[in-house]
């Protein structure tokens, strides 16, 4: 069975750095594309990055400079680094591989 755990997420102030991570487990999938979403509430899912089993990247043109995904391919994990963290990023964050979509993991940003 395969699952796709986020970890990382908690309560952070304004100007504060978080990282999050996705390990996928259950299954050896190569050349899946990794990604993750956000949902605050009220609003829909939006991406934030993409990253190819080649590691080339893409961003949101709106995460672009304070988000950085990464991934590691032998560890079948996903990273998301975020900066300079703003009450508005406050969200769920989804990790999703291929087809496979993670519970996901509240980051809220606040005093």
């Amino acid at each position: 069975q395969v699952q796709v755990v986020e970890s990382g997420g908690g309560l952070v102030q304004p100007g504060g750095s978080l990282s999050l991570s996705c390990v996928l487990s259950g299954s050896i999938i190569d050349g899946y594309a990794a990604a993750w979403y956000r949902q605050a509430a009220g609003k829909q899912r939006e991406l934030v990055a993409r990253v190819y089993s080649s590691k080339q990247t893409d961003y949101a043109d709106s995460m672009k400079g304070r988000f950085t995904i990464s991934r590691d391919n032998a560890k079948n994990t996903v990273y998301l680094q975020v900066d300079s963290l703003k009450p508005e990023d406050t969200a769920v964050y989804y990790c999703v591989w291929g087809p496979y979509w993670g519970q996901g993991t509240q980051v809220t940003v606040s005093e």
